[in-house]
């Protein structure tokens, strides 16, 4: 698979990209930019350009010590406009931490209690087994599997950097490139 950048096209207002579609954070205001189909609004969202539909994907992503987050994939149809409501049902397989709890957004949520905080968080789909799974790569240990899934026709890797609260959460979501993996 090629290496996951991020698709500015559906980055909401608030987030800033690098150059090279590999860094998103929150600002601290809202860029001019137009309110299209595709971006996300008001929702703090961000999709990797990528467009799954098959095989076996793996990608890494660099949270460090931010204390907000959501990482997964979604649906590419998902609706992008108005509230969002994190879960399998509705297009998105996701884990996130908020509050200082690790959370996969399954109905109802499910708690994670990682051996660690993780800085580095993997990603893991196989389409054709319906599974995606969350890993802490700085320990090596699973976080959580999204099992017995009927995904949809594409899939979009899923950022979410989180709110910035005040410039305790300000540091970037960076996409590592991966080399030898599975």
């Amino acid at each position: 698979m090629p290496e996951v950048t991020l698709d500015p096209d559906t980055a909401n207002s608030w987030h800033i990209l690098s150059e090279n579609g590999r860094n998103v954070r929150r600002g601290d205001r809202a860029q001019d930019l137009p309110d299209t189909p595709q971006r996300f609004n008001p929702a703090v969202i961000v999709l990797g350009r990528e467009r799954l539909s098959s095989g076996r994907h793996y990608w890494e992503v660099e949270v460090g010590d931010k204390t907000e987050w959501t990482l997964g994939v979604c649906d590419e149809s998902v609706s992008r406009k108005g509230g969002i409501r994190l879960s399998p049902k509705n297009g998105f397989w996701t884990v996130w931490l908020r509050g200082g709890d690790y959370e996969a957004r399954t109905s109802p949520p499910t708690l994670l209690t990682p051996r660690a905080p993780p800085r580095t968080v993997g990603l893991f789909l196989d389409y054709e087994a319906g599974r995606f799974s969350v890993y802490n790569v700085d320990d090596r240990s699973l976080l959580f599997t999204f099992s017995g899934a009927s995904f949809p026709p594409t899939l979009r890797p899923y950022f979410s950097p989180g709110l910035n609260e005040g410039g305790k959460n300000a540091g970037d979501l960076r996409i590592l490139p991966v080399t030898g993996w599975v």
